[in-house]
This record gives structure tokens, sequence and C-alpha cells, in this order.
């Protein structure tokens, strides 16, 4: 800064704005903008002052005429300083002294600017370097060498760092490898080098890491903007008002320029690469409010009641005292338990019932090892240290504090099997996880033995076992980055290391705070490192890491001075920490040190409950002082549970013969049968593949909980809607410019809708808070706003010189709504979503890009499906196609990712289906639709893919059919045809919960399915919601968009240009009844008489 200020003082422009430059473009955001222009308009004045009036007009041409396109108005004034013969005339410049006090003034701006300018964090100071930086780069530098010798010395020598290191070969005899050499178990490991420095040549330091790790830890930081605003240019003194030191919540209404934030924007104008972080600096309101997107770097006062379970909403008896609890990652509600007697309970929170108890025995007592045969004898007592459910829900792990882990599978209702036994550790069992190196799922423990052992999850085969602590080991926590599969462990006596799935030995070697009992945990989206703690004294400790540096970046405070007992904690919505201490749970924000708030639950809990999060963070079980479970719940928990409440009582009043008798199916059916817990889910004729591979159908399955009780003796009838007072729609307001809607969807957060038009123009429509829509959320009930940014500027695609109209539009979301990735037969344009510029273009055509779809897991990843058949996979930040998927005949029409099964399924205009794994990009499986007789597609029919919420299945929309398959086999397990005489479906989708499928036609009718069977529910006519002047031959809805948290509401995108948003009445409540489930079917897909798309009251069956 103080060559800056220097430079400033003596009046050298040109070096400020070359210096400036090295940091920031003039149009990187709206402090740049301001920066350039302050600096600018002095030059300009001073020029004035002078009388040179040819430097001043060069100045005006040159340097300044760049910010008319911004506001027109204050560039004619600044040009009409040219007609006076003082400047000072103008009042706004009356107060202007002389050129050293105007500099002076003008840089007291600067610095305001510069310090608020998000491009310009970190750069003000020179960094603090440890003084052992050089040191730790010469190791790592010497570590990448040594990786590189063909014959690696155990110990190697280096004599020099003129030249690269290589070990030679005495005698040409090879080394041992220290992994399997016994002798040289005191040495330093292959590949770690002693530091270089004056503590004598073996001190032991921490291993670098070697390549392929070099990055294995980056962990870009999550950066909380500061709220000051660029302001806006003016003419008068430079000075910013209080007031504009805090982000306006409404836009302004002065006519000066407002630009967009310094944190939405600076990525603008940087083509190449552009790289999207954790999507934590593009907000999407208005204006920019400190932003609570995915990443949570939030400012602002927080409301914890929102936010966090806090009200207790079940207390469930287990019996005995819970040691480890885990909520099943699909089935939301279902919690398995393990006690301090080595039960193993499993509830369904909903219902308060207890669907599994079993208690401990040894399977197979022949198989163990004497010593545990001999412990068992001595003292039968065993307690569970660890349950854990694997990433898909179809197994869970048991970890017991003798010797042995047994791994159940899980088949769905109360059926639990018996997967694996193993006798693991000497000792006890004290973690247990799962993981997936190299594609394969494995189970990983570590024990009393002071080991860490990977098993084979489908045979029990040992693959690796991991020594080096010395200690026993109390926790494991396996993770990836990027392409690289790693595993922390922590030992009593506080030491952390990390392990490759290689015989190499530990990586590194960390101190953790209280250097005793230690579990260590990421948060959801796997971007930070927390661990919590407590010592022999009873000091508990959470922390966040940096994890390159192996350093404690952040400590959270709160915690009793003593803890009695050692502390558990969990993380929830990227966002939250909690642990359980001083008999209470206490919350902590992962930005903040200090406590959130404590809650003690209504009493009752012991000195150090056991807490535990579900996968949404809207439960949280916590464990009581008298055997029990005590369920917190946020208001979104308290509807899940209500849901699965109601419906069990509802199951409860109808007769005897409803019990259950579940027949043996896959986790995956389970997750389709039961996750929502709805009838004609439960009751889905579903054919999945058994975890051995039988095929069984759902059919005999009856439900457990019903959705009505569907009296036989009444007659079901479909509801058909065909007057405007028997549904609420609203048609949003227009605008001119909109030709037909191509394609449509709700923001995430569910408070607007974006459309694109045939014409390459995107419209965003938002709703407010208002008192009739205290939640801002999209509703059929309150008209929104066609919304614009203040610059008037429209989102319109690239487009080539062909006709637009005829061109494959296609975009997709961010998932915190920041921008969107757009295509209109042209250049995929990035816009950012609050000040619709954009940001980027890439990928010109041919091909064109025909769908779009951001990877689940990082969003620099975009899957865009192309009009020559590829699908390319792109990262954007460092501009490359990673993949070139071939597998179509014809253009991509449809994309989705599930991040369950870690697979892309395509679509194409061929009617193909394809399977691809989204970790190798190798194609899996291929299908081709199965054209119903009679019915021939047009030849531009689209084939649409999306994957239901239980991420295993997924529908197909063709204009000839609905489907739904399951992926693993690719195979179709519902299909419904509409009749040949009837129109053909333009579009469909799942309802946010994925119990319903809304489905519309060519001929204007919406047709409403139930998800798990595809029977007819509701059909909606066109007279129900077109305007009696118009007729359905000549409007018809193109696309049908679902609301992202209201499964009632839906949105259709119509050919006149026309958005229509759909509610059920509020007396109704929902869109019809379901039809009766005849339980008598065998059949895995009832050939359902198709029903058409209009004209027809007949009931299906």
């Amino acid at each position: 800064m103080k060559y800056f200020e220097d430079e400033v003082h003596n009046g050298n422009w040109d070096d400020v704005e070359k210096y400036l430059s090295g940091f920031t473009k003039v149009d990187d955001n709206r402090y740049s903008m301001k920066i350039f222009f302050e600096i600018r308009k002095q030059k300009y004045l001073e020029a004035l002052d002078k009388h040179d009036r040819a430097k001043a007009v060069e100045i005006l041409v040159k340097d300044l005429k760049v910010f008319s396109t911004f506001n027109e108005e204050l560039f004619k004034e600044i040009t009409q300083l040219l007609t006076l013969e003082n400047f000072r005339e103008n009042e706004q410049l009356s107060k202007y002294g002389d050129t050293k006090s105007a500099r002076s003034i003008m840089l007291v701006e600067l610095k305001k600017l510069i310090e608020a300018n998000p491009l310009f964090r970190d750069k003000l100071q020179f960094p603090n370097l440890k003084n052992s930086r050089l040191r730790t780069l010469i190791n790592q530098s010497l570590n990448w060498q040594h990786q590189l010798c063909k014959n690696p010395r155990p110990n190697p020598d280096i004599k020099t760092l003129f030249v690269d290191h290589t070990c030679g070969q005495p005698n040409g005899a090879r080394a041992p490898s220290p992994a399997n050499n016994p002798l040289l178990g005191s040495l330093p490991k292959a590949g770690v080098f002693p530091p270089l420095g004056a503590h004598g040549p073996f001190q032991p330091t921490p291993a670098p890491v070697p390549t392929p790790l070099a990055g294995w830890m980056s962990n870009p930081p999550t950066v909380t903007h500061p709220a000051v605003s660029g302001g806006a240019i003016g003419l008068g003194s430079p000075s910013i008002p209080a007031a504009a030191l805090k982000h306006p919540r409404t836009p302004p209404t002065n006519p000066s320029v407002d630009y967009p934030s310094g944190d939405s924007d600076h990525l603008s104008k940087r083509t190449r690469p552009i790289g999207i972080s954790d999507e934590i600096n593009l907000p999407v309101n208005v204006l920019p409010v400190s932003f609570t997107g995915h990443s949570h770097s939030h400012s602002q006062a927080f409301s914890a009641p929102e936010d966090l379970p806090k009200t207790v909403t079940r207390t469930l008896n287990q019996g005995s005292s819970p040691m480890s609890m885990d909520f099943h990652p699909v089935q939301q509600t279902l919690l398995l338990v393990g006690t301090n007697v080595g039960d193993i309970g499993l509830w369904e929170v909903g219902s308060r019932e207890r669907l599994v108890l079993r208690n401990f025995k040894v399977w197979d007592l022949g198989a163990c090892s004497m010593p545990l045969q001999a412990a068992l004898v001595k003292d039968p007592g065993v307690s569970v240290n660890r349950v854990i459910w694997s990433p898909d829900g179809s197994l869970f792990g048991v970890a017991y504090s003798r010797h042995i882990v047994q791994i159940y599978s899980y088949h769905g209702g109360d059926e639990v099997r018996q997967h694996l036994e193993i006798d693991a550790h000497v000792g006890g069992v004290n973690d247990i996880a799962f993981s997936h190196p190299n594609k394969q799922l494995c189970v990983i423990t570590c024990g009393d033995d002071k080991t860490i052992k990977v098993w084979d999850a489908t045979n029990g085969a040992k693959q690796y076992i991991f020594e080096g602590h010395e200690a026993p080991v109390y926790s494991v926590c396996p993770h990836h980055k990027e392409n690289i599969q790693f595993i922390f462990s922590t030992a009593l006596d506080g030491k952390i290391k990390a392990w490759l799935y290689d015989n190499l030995g530990s990586r590194v070697d960390y101190e953790a705070p209280g250097r005793w009992c230690t579990t260590m945990a990421y948060s959801a989206d796997g971007t930070r490192l927390f661990s919590c703690g407590t010592s022999k004294d009873g000091e508990s400790f959470i922390v966040e890491w940096n994890e390159s540096e192996g350093a404690v970046k952040r400590t959270y405070q709160g915690f009793r001075k003593r803890s009695l007992g050692v502390v558990q904690f969990d993380t929830t919505k990227n966002r939250f920490l909690a642990a359980g201490d001083d008999f209470s749970i206490k919350f902590w924000d992962m930005d903040n040190v200090q406590l959130l708030t404590s809650i003690d639950a209504d009493g009752g809990l012991p000195a150090s409950p056991r807490i535990r999060f579900n996968k949404d963070g809207c439960l949280l079980a916590v464990s009581t002082n008298d055997n029990g479970i005590k369920i917190l719940a946020t208001s979104d928990g308290i509807r899940l549970l209500r849901t699965f409440e109601n419906l069990s009582y509802d199951a409860s009043r109808t007769s005897e013969n409803s019990k259950p008798t579940i027949s043996p199916i896959s986790a995956a059916a389970a997750a389709a049968a039961t996750s929502a817990g709805l009838a004609d889910r439960a009751a889905s004729m579903v054919s999945i593949p058994g975890m051995n591979g039988d095929v069984r159908s759902l059919a005999d399955v009856k439900p457990r909980i019903t959705e009505e009780s569907n009296d036989k003796s009444k007659v079901w009838k479909l509801t058909e809607l065909s007057e405007p007072n028997q549904c609420r729609s609203l048609r949003l307001p227009e605008n001119l410019r909109a030709t037909k809607i191509s394609r449509l969807i709700f923001t995430n957060s569910g408070n607007a809708i974006l459309a694109l038009a045939s014409n390459a123009i995107h419209l965003l429509w938002k709703w407010q808070r208002t008192e009739r829509n205290s939640s801002g959320k999209a509703t059929a009930s309150v008209a929104p706003q066609l919304w614009q940014p203040p610059s008037g500027i429209m989102m319109t695609n690239d487009v080539t010189d062909s006709n637009p109209e005829e061109a494959v539009p296609c975009f997709a979301l961010s998932k915190n709504d920041s921008y969107v990735m757009s295509a209109s037969g042209g250049k995929i344009s990035l816009f950012n979503m609050m000040t619709f510029k954009t940001m980027a273009t890439f990928m010109p055509p041919p091909p064109a890009a025909t769908f779009l779809a951001f990877h689940p897991q990082d969003n620099n990843i975009i899957a865009i499906g192309m009009d020559d058949s590829s699908i390319q996979i792109y990262n954007v930040r460092v501009d490359e196609v990673k993949s070139k998927l071939k597998g179509h005949s014809k253009r991509i029409t449809g994309l989705a990712f599930s991040h369950a099964l870690n697979v892309l399924v395509s679509s194409g205009a061929d009617s193909q289906l394809c399977v691809w794994s989204s970790d190798g990009w190798e194609k899996q499986k291929n299908r081709f639709l199965q054209i119903p007789t009679g019915r021939t597609p047009t030849a531009q029919s689209d084939t649409r893919v999306q994957f239901h919420q239980d991420q295993i299945h997924f529908l197909v929309v063709h204009e000839t059919q609905l489907a739904i398959f399951e992926t693993t086999k690719l195979e179709c397990v519902k299909q419904w045809v509409p009749r040949e005489s009837s129109a053909p479906i333009t579009h469909a989708t799942f309802s946010c919960d994925s119990q319903l499928v809304y489905a519309c036609f060519l001929d204007a009718t919406v047709c409403v399915f139930s998800a798990a069977n595809l029977k007819l529910r509701c059909r909606i006519n066109p007279s129900a919601y077109l305007p009696a002047g118009v007729s359905s031959s000549n409007v018809h809805p193109l696309v049908i968009a679902a609301h992202p948290q209201e499964p009632n509401e839906f949105a259709l995108g119509l050919s006149d240009g026309g958005v229509h948003v759909f509610e059920p009445l509020e007396s109704e409540g929902k869109w019809g009844v379901p039809p009766p489930v005849d339980n008598g079917s065998t059949s895995s897909m009832p050939a359902t008489p198709p029903v058409g798309g209009s004209g027809s009251d007949q009931a299906q069956r």
C-alpha cells in the first residue's frame, strides 16, 4: 500500500493504474469500477485545473468514456465541465480545494474501496512466512524426487540441492523395502526425508505428502465478504456515507449506477479459466445482502429456532443405554441404535415403532480366535462401540468392544439378515466406517491392537492393514478429494495419522487437541474438516483443521471446564456443529467460535449425551439417562414425522389383514418402497434385484403405512377438473417479447421461476414476502414480479445465424441459485442470476449443446449433451473437456446424475438410455425404449430422464409413454402408455417428494399420477386454466416443473409464452385420490389399461 499511496500523492496516474491492473481490471466488480473511476476523475479535474483542455479531452475520450455505458447522464455532466471556465462552478465540485488536498481526500476513499474489494483480500500485507516454510518445500520436493527413484533406499542420503536426488544402486542389490523389512522398523519410511536444518539428521518430522497428494488436502478458505458497498460513482467528493457501508435491502432509487456486488461478480469477464468455487461468492438476492447459501459464510444475525432441531417430538425406550446411533441415509426416519449390552435396535422414528431388536451373539464361535473365545467365557459382557450405515443404506456395520465386527444387510421394513462376521482386532474394535476405494465397497475398522484394517464388504477378505500408531486406535474417518482416497485415524495418545490405500505407511502425523479420545468428521459437502476430543482431565475441544498444514484453524468455545465422559459431536447442513456436553446439546455455527445456543431437551440427559443428526439435519437423536432416546426436530422434521405418524395411524384403523408381510427385497427396493412411507409406494409392484441377484416382486408387500384407508365399498373415481374454480391457477405477468416457453424450472430456494423462451431470452419471476405470502415462496395465490436488475439488461443466449426458434434450448441452475448455465443453439453462457451479466461464454458450435447438467458433488464439472450425439464432461475451472462419451446415435435430450450410485444416465432422440460411471466415465449399460405398437414417434421426439428421490429409480418421459426404470439393471419396472387416439405427452416430472408424476399433453391436458404405480389420480382439462377465448388446439404446454418444497405445486410453460402456476384448492390439499391398490397381482409391471391424456372418464381399472 505504501508504494501505491506515494504514487497517488505524486500524481503518477499511469503508474498507479499499471500497479492496480496487476490486481484487478476496471470491470471486475463494483469496487474496482469505482476505484478506477475516482482515479480517472481526479486526473481529469487536474487537467481542467491547469486549463490543459487538450489533455482533459484526451482523458475524457480514452479513460472516462468506458463509464458512459453504465451512466450516460453522469458522462454528459462530466463532459459539460469542459465548457466551464472553472469546474468549481459546478455545485458538486464547489468544495474542491487544491490538487494536494484533493489527492489526499481521494486516497482515503480509495483505501476504503481497496479494503472492501474481495480481489484484494490477503494482498494488502506481505504474508507472514513461517521459518520452516522453505524447509517444508524442500522436503516436499525431495520426497517427490525420491518417489521417482527406481531403487528407493529406505534412508536416502542427500548431499546437495544443486541436482535432482536419485538413490544409487550399490552392487546392483535392491534395497529392501521398509514395508516388509522388520529390521528397518525404526528408520524413517521410504519417501520421508529428515528435515534440513541444524537439528541433527534424524529428527522425526511429519512426512510431507507425496504425489499424487501434492494438493490432496488443499481447501480454499470460505471467505465472508465485508458488507461494504462500492457505492455509486458520481461527481461529488468521494466520501462514502455511513449508510453506503451496509448492503441496502431494497433497490436504490437514485439514478446513479448500480454495479453488481464485488462478491457476486469477480468472475466477470474472465472467460478462461473461470472456476466456480463452492458457490459461495454469487448471491442471488435482488441486491448484495449477505447470502446464506450452501457454504454458509454468513454475517447476519442468526435465528436458531428455524434451522436447528430443538423441539422434542419423540421419546423412545431402548431398554439399555445407547452408545452409538445412525440414521438411514435414504429413509431418514429410520434410526439404528447400538447399546452398552451389545443390543442392536432399529426404529421407525415417525411411528415410534421398533422394527428390530437383536441381542449380541457370536454367529460362528468356531471361526473365532482362541483369545476371543477365552475372553467371552471369562466375561461374556459386550458393548457396542459404533453402529453405521453403508452409503446406500443396504448394509450396516456394528463394532463391538470385543474383537468382533458384524455386518448386517437390510432389506426394508423389519428384515435384517446376517451378512459378515469378522474377528477384526485383538481387544476392542473402537470404530468402523464404510468407504469406496477403487470403486469397491470396503469396511474400515480400528482397534485396541493399534492397527487399522480394511476389509472387502462383500466377502470379508482383508485388503490392507495399517500399522504405525503407538497407542490403541480410537477412530477412523475415510474421505476422498478429487480422485484421492484416504483415511484419517486418531489414537489414544492424541496422534492423528493419514493413510492411502497402499502399504507405504502413514502420510501425516498431527497432534489432536486434548491428546486422548478424538473423533474426526467432514462437513456434508466434504470441504471442511473438524475434530472433537476430550483429554484425560475432562477438557474438551472442537476444532476446525487446515488439512494441508495440519494446523488448527479455529477452536470453538463453550465447553464445561471438566466434561464428565467423552464428548461426542456431529455436523449438519455444512453449517452447524453440535456436541453433547454438560447434560445438554451445544450448537455452534461453523464460522463462529462462540457458542450459538445450548438446549437441555426438556431434561433427563446424561452428562455427555450421544447425538446424531439425520442426513437433512431436520432430526437429531439424543441419548437419555433412562436408557432412552429423544428425537429433536426442526419444523421440517416435525412435518416429516407427522406424515409417518398420521399414515401409521390410518393404517392402524384398517382391518387386521393389512398387517405387513414383508418379503425379502433389496435395500434399493426398501428405499423405494418405504422412504416416504406412502401406500402407493410401499405397494408398488417393482421388480428389483435382491442381494443374491434373485429378482423378487414387491407386489405381495402389503403396505405398513397406507395413505388413505381405501374403503373397498366406495367406488373409486378419477378426479377430473374442468372449471377454473376447481383448482388454484395463476398466469404469471407477461413479457411481450416472450415467444414459446422452451425450458422451465423453479429456483432451488422455491421463491422464483426461471424460464427460457425459444427466442433465447430468460425470464425470472420472483415472489416477495408480503402479508398474504409470509414465506415468500412461489404460490398460485399471489402474483410475482417479472424481475430485472436495475441495469435493465436481459439474460440472452448467444444464437447462431440460423433460425433460433429451431435450436434446442437447454439450461441448468446452480444449487444455490447464484448462476445459470444456458444455451440456445450457440455458445454456452454462464449468467450471474443477480445482475444478469454474462460471466463467461464457451464451447462455440458445432456441435451445439442440447442438454446441461451440473455434477452433484462438484459445480466445476458439467455434463454437456451435444447435437452430434456425444456427451462432453467439461471442467469449467480449467476450461478443459475431461471426457467425451459416445454411445448415442442422435442428439442428447436428457442427462441425470445419481450421487448415491455414482452414475450419469443419458437419453437421446434415438430413444436410447445409457448408464455411465461418473468415476471413470465408462459406459455400464444401455437399452432402447420399447415404443408401443401403433405409435410412431416424431423425428424430433425427446426422451427425458429424471431421478427419483431414492436416487436408484428414474423417470423416463417420451411422447409415447411414461416409464420408471431401475438403474443398476436398467430395467423398466413401470410403464404407462396413452391411448392410440389420444394426444402425445409433451413433458413430465416427479413432484419434489417423488410421490407424484405430473405430465402435460399436446392437447393442453395435465395429468397427475401416483409415482409408485403410474396410476392416474387426477386430470386437469384445458378449460380449468386456459382463458375462454383460447383454443387448446392453438396453445399447449411444452414444459412442466415441480416446486422444490411443495409436493402439490407445479408450473406449466406454454407455447404462447405464458407460464401458469398450479396448486390444489386449500380445501382439497392434494390432487385427487390414488386409485385403490390390489395386492393380489404378482406381475412386476401391471398391464394397466392405458388412459388417454384426454377424452375419457373411464376409471383406470
